[in-house]
């Protein structure tokens, strides 16, 4: 297994991570494209139900999930190859240049679903090159003890994003319909642009490593590093089976126990709360303690706590204590999910990160969202309860792995 390189960022006078103008800059960035993505998938399902038929709306909406899932492997390569920086720019003003477009159209004349067919196309294309660039970046703007912190502090801004960005989006809508949304949503990830260029980016040993080879066998080699590496390869496993049982409860399968228990769209959005809190604070653990001992061990105990209060919150006796169950589901899962984040960050070779970020992001973003359909025709089939419990047991074989493989389990994060 190839060894750990280290960033030569790590010098002990660099300010902590919460500290640093440079992390922060970059922070702020990352903070408003959260914002811009959740305004603009608000704003797409809005101009597609206006424009459309359910379906038709559905099938727009999902369209960007095709290019996302076959491309993303082919994005990692390109992160690791030009820079993820360069490559988190480009996918910005594409992706601003693109939403600013269909606002244009939608305030001349309703175009029709074609234009939005296309948008859900680019964004899932460049989302395929923007998600591994973004999970490679934190390396070169921070030394490798801060990457945990950094790690909780992405955390706090995907939740800012979530909380906020649909409410903005709303409002835009409300105030001039969805090109008022879409335009927004433009202006947001624009902002993100000079905030990006400002920060500065360090060289890795091995940046020249791709100099004289294919693509293709950049792809080979960074399958062949996650393979042979003794935590990535079952951190990626544990990772897979966590998605897989997490999606679908938390998605079509609390929407339809919401229905089952005539909780109402009011009870659901307070069980949604509940997780978002919980999912906060897990991340603003992280980002004040900078790293938690027995990282695997920890992470792998969450994981089985967690994937308990999953098959709970089925048998829960009223929303009140779903609220609470969601609570504590979303703290054991998100940091679970930020102690993932951080060991892939802190354990992967720096010049292979777009490419291990990308194997990481295929599970979450291409393989789990399957397991929504599954979920929502086996709960109408038998119920809410064996679904969960289900889906539970699937989510907790990814702590049972962290816990049986040795090197996952005794991982480390970096002091």
């Amino acid at each position: 297994m190839p060894a750990t390189l280290t960033s030569p960022a790590t010098s002990p006078g660099r300010p902590a991570a919460h500290r640093d103008p440079n992390v922060l800059r970059w922070l702020g960035a990352y903070t408003a494209s959260m914002l811009g993505d959740n305004v603009y998938y608000l704003a797409l399902s809005w101009a597609a139900v206006q424009g459309g038929t359910p379906a038709q709306a559905g099938i727009v909406t999902a369209l960007s999930a095709l290019p996302r899932a076959l491309l993303m492997l082919g994005g990692g390569v390109v992160a690791d190859r030009f820079g993820p920086r360069r490559v988190v720019i480009g996918s910005d003003v594409v992706r601003c240049a693109a939403v600013l477009a269909v606002a244009s159209l939608l305030f001349a004349a309703p175009p029709g679903l074609w234009p939005l067919a296309v948008l859900s196309l680019v964004f899932g294309t460049v989302d395929a090159v923007f998600m591994p660039a973004v999970g490679a970046l934190p390396a070169r703007i921070t030394g490798r003890g801060q990457l945990a912190r950094v790690q909780g502090m992405r955390g706090l801004a995907i939740r800012f994003g979530h909380v906020v960005g649909a409410p903005l989006g709303g409002l835009g809508v409300a105030l001039g319909g969805a090109a008022t949304a879409f335009t927004l949503a433009g202006l947001l990830i624009a902002v993100s642009v000079p905030l990006l260029v400002s920060v500065r980016v360090d060289d890795l040993p091995g940046d020249d490593r791709a100099a004289g080879q294919t693509a293709w066998r950049d792809l080979r080699d960074g399958l062949r590093y996650i393979r042979g590496h003794r935590v990535l390869a079952p951190l990626i496993v544990a990772i897979a089976l966590g998605d897989l049982g997490f999606v679908g409860p938390l998605n079509v399968g609390l929407t339809l126990l919401a229905d089952e228990r005539g909780w109402g769209a009011s009870g659901m959005g307070w069980v949604l709360a509940g997780f978002g809190i919980g999912a906060g604070a897990a991340g603003l653990l992280l980002a004040v303690r900078g790293r938690l001992p027995h990282a695997g061990r920890v992470m792998a105990v969450t994981v089985l706590v967690g994937s308990v209060a999953i098959g709970l919150l089925a048998y829960v006796p009223g929303v009140v204590a779903a609220v609470g169950v969601a609570l504590v589901v979303g703290l054991l899962t998100g940091l679970s999910g930020a102690l993932c984040g951080a060991l892939l960050q802190t354990q992967t070779e720096p010049t292979y990160l777009g490419r291990v970020s990308s194997v990481s992001g295929i599970v979450g973003l291409g393989l789990a969202p399957l397991s929504m359909p599954v979920s929502a025709a086996a709960i109408g089939a038998w119920g809410t309860g064996p679904v969960f419990v289900v889906s539970a047991a699937v989510c907790g074989l990814g702590g049972v792995v962290a816990l049986c493989v040795r090197d996952l389990r005794l991982a480390q994060l970096p002091g």
